[in-house]
């Protein structure tokens, strides 16, 4: 088992990795909208989105992997009236690939973001 790790994408803010890889999978943490620099993008669900993409590539791109090669992601949402809008930024990160996925409505999420997603990938 390898911790991943990459400062293209924020630390953690707990008793975590960014991702561990082990044999040929890669379990990234659950991702939120703070850039690398570890700043919370602004409350845009949107932009969020597109932030915590940025980071989840960054992180399976550390591990050997890459967007295409997810089989599945879970989102956390704070509010499951933007999951539409969640829909139609995470659709073009993944450019006609979809994986299985599962999306929750969660009370809270860290930092008060409105989007966290998690995934499991391939790794080489």
């Amino acid at each position: 088992m390898q911790s991943v790790h990459t400062d293209k994408a924020p630390q953690a803010i707990g008793p975590y990795v960014q991702a561990v890889k082990t044999g040929n999978l890669v379990f990234t943490s659950g991702q939120i909208a703070l850039t690398p620099e570890g700043e919370m993008t602004e409350a845009d669900v949107e932009k969020q989105t597109g932030q915590v993409m940025r980071n989840l590539k960054a992180v399976l791109e550390a591990a050997g992997s890459s967007l295409q090669k997810v089989v599945k992601t879970t989102i956390f949402l704070a509010d499951m009236d933007d999951f539409a809008k969640v829909n139609a930024v995470y659709e073009k990160w993944f450019d006609g690939h979809k994986p299985a996925r599962s999306t929750v409505a969660v009370k809270t999420l860290p930092k008060n973001a409105l989007v966290e997603i998690e995934c499991i990938a391939l790794a080489e």
